[in-house]
C-alpha cells in the first residue's frame, strides 16, 4: 500500500534544524485560521510580534489573509499535514542527537522518515529515488540546510509554490545576504580549493546550484513564495516574507529550567572548520574560566573528544555532552545563572528560549588574531556581525579573554 503523501515535506540534517522544523510547526498551526489543531502537550503562547522591521510587520498584518489564501489543504490529524525526512549525518554525536529529536517529533504526533543519503557512492541516489514521488507531490517544501548539496539536488524535483527555510544556525545569515545579492550560496567559513578537480566539480553542478538560487528567489509571477523562519537578526528581501522564530514550543514543552549559582561555557566548531587556532582557543577558554569561575563546558556535537579532553586537563571543566540542542538542555535545567558563549547560534536563540528564567547570556567576542591563516576572508567580519546583531546578551570584549590568561 502507497502512504499518501503529506502536503508538507520538511528535510532535517542535523538536530537543530529537526528542533527548528518543530517550532515552525508549532507556530503555523497556532496562527492558521482553521487549520490543524494545535499540539495537546504544547499550550498556546501569549501573543507577540510576528517579525522585526518592515518586512515582519507586513508579514504580521497580513498573516490571517496570507495563510487562508495559501496555506495548504490539511488532514484532521494533528500532524499528519507534515512529513519529516532526516537525513543524517555520519557522525555519531549528530546521529545520536538526531535520534532523540526525532522521539519527540514522534511524540507530537509529526510522522517522521529516516532516510540514509550518505555512506556510499550510490547512497545519495538511492535516497533521492526513494523521496522523488513525496517531493513532486508536496505543496510546500521546508529546508534546513539550504547551503545542502543534497538539499539543492532535491530542489530541482519540487514543484510546490512555497518554500520555507528554517534556522540552521548563523548560516540563515549568510543565506539571506548571498540571495539578496544574487551570489551563488557558499558557507560563510569555506575557503576554495581542490584544484583542478575541484573546479571540475564545481563547473559540473552548476546547474543545480543555479535551480537552487532561482527556487530560493520569490517570483509572484511564477507562483514562487519564500518564507524564512528565524532567531537570527535578518532584513529579508524581494517579497521573501519572515517570521521571527521564539521558541514558542520550547518554552510551552520544557522548563522553566533550576538555575545554578555557576556560570556554563558553551563551546563551539569555529577550532574543527579551521577558523579559530587551537591553541588560542584553549587560551580563551581558559580565561573565561578564570574570569567568571565556570564549572561545566557544554560541547558542540562536532568538537573532538581530544580537543575536549586538552580543555577539561587545562581547566578543570566539566565536560558536558548534550543528548539534544542546548536550547532544550537549558530550558529543561539545571542551568548556570550565567551563560557565556562565543559568537554562536546560541546568542541568538537562547535569549528566546530563556526569557523570563532570569539567566544572563554572554557573548566573548573573537580576536582577529585568534583565527588562523587558512580563515576565509569572511571570517571576521561575519564573527562581528554575529556578536554585534545578539539581543538582550552582555557583551565582553576579546582583551578580556585574554587578559584574564
Amino acid at each position: 500500500m502507497v502512504t499518501p503523501s503529506a502536503s508538507t515535506l520538511a528535510f532535517v540534517e542535523s538536530p537543530v534544524q529537526l528542533l527548528n522544523v518543530l517550532e515552525w510547526a508549532h507556530a503555523e498551526a497556532a496562527t492558521t485560521p482553521g487549520g490543524a489543531p494545535l499540539l495537546g502537550a504544547v499550550p498556546r503562547q501569549p501573543g507577540r510580534s510576528a517579525g522585526r522591521g518592515p518586512a515582519g510587520a507586513a508579514a504580521a498584518a497580513g498573516a490571517a489573509g496570507s495563510a487562508a489564501a495559501h496555506a495548504p489543504d490539511r488532514p484532521a490529524g494533528a500532524g499528519s499535514w507534515l512529513r519529516i525526512v532526516v537525513l543524517p549525518p555520519t557522525d555519531p554525536m549528530s546521529r545520536g542527537q538526531l535520534r532523540r529529536m526525532a522521539g519527540l517529533a514522534r511524540d507530537e504526533g509529526y510522522e517522521l522518515v529516516w532516510q540514509e543519503a550518505r555512506g556510499g557512492r550510490l547512497a545519495p541516489l538511492k535516497a533521492l529515488a526513494a523521496l522523488a514521488r513525496d517531493v513532486r507531490a508536496a505543496r510546500r517544501v521546508v529546508v534546513g540546510d539550504p547551503f545542502s548539496r543534497y538539499v539543492q539536488l532535491l530542489l530541482t524535483l519540487v514543484r510546490a509554490e512555497e518554500l520555507v527555510v528554517v534556522d540552521d544556525g548563523t548560516a540563515t545569515m549568510e543565506f539571506v545576504a548571498q540571495t539578496a545579492r544574487g551570489e551563488r550560496l557558499v558557507r560563510w567559513h569555506r575557503v576554495g580549493g581542490g584544484g583542478l578537480p575541484g573546479r571540475v566539480r564545481e563547473l559540473a553542478y552548476a546547474p543545480v546550484s543555479a535551480t537552487a538560487r532561482r527556487r530560493f528567489t520569490p517570483a509572484a509571477n511564477a507562483g514562487r513564495r519564500v518564507e524564512v523562519f528565524s532567531s537570527m537578526p535578518v532584513t529579508v528581501h524581494s517579497g521573501m516574507t519572515l517570521r521571527v522564530n521564539e521558541f514558542a514550543w520550547t518554552r510551552g514543552r520544557f522548563g522553566p529550567p533550576r538555575l545554578t549559582k555557576g556560570t556554563d561555557l558553551v563551546g563551539t566548531s569555529l577550532v574543527e572548520t579551521g577558523v579559530v587556532d587551537p591553541a588560542r582557543y584553549l587560551d580563551a577558554v581558559r580565561a573565561l574560566t578564570l574570569e567568571h569561575g565556570a564549572t561545566r563546558y557544554f560541547a558542540h556535537r562536532r568538537e573532538s573528544a581530544e580537543k575536549l579532553r586538552t580543555l577539561s586537563e587545562a581547566t578543570g571543566l566539566e565536560i558536558v555532552r548534550p543528548d539534544l540542542p542546548l536550547e532544550l538542555i537549558a530550558r529543561r535545567g539545571p542551568v548556570g545563572r550565567t551563560i557565556v558563549s562565543f559568537p554562536s547560534t546560541v546568542v541568538h536563540t537562547l535569549p528566546y528560549a530563556l526569557t523570563g528564567t532570569g539567566v544572563t547570556v554572554a557573548v566573548c567576542d573573537v580576536d582577529p588574531a585568534w583565527l588562523t591563516g587558512s580563515a576565509s576572508p569572511r571570517a571576521r567580519s561575519f564573527l562581528a556581525g554575529v556578536t554585534e546583531t545578539a539581543r538582550d546578551v552582555h557583551r565582553l570584549p576579546a582583551q578580556t579573554a585574554s587578559a584574564a590568561g
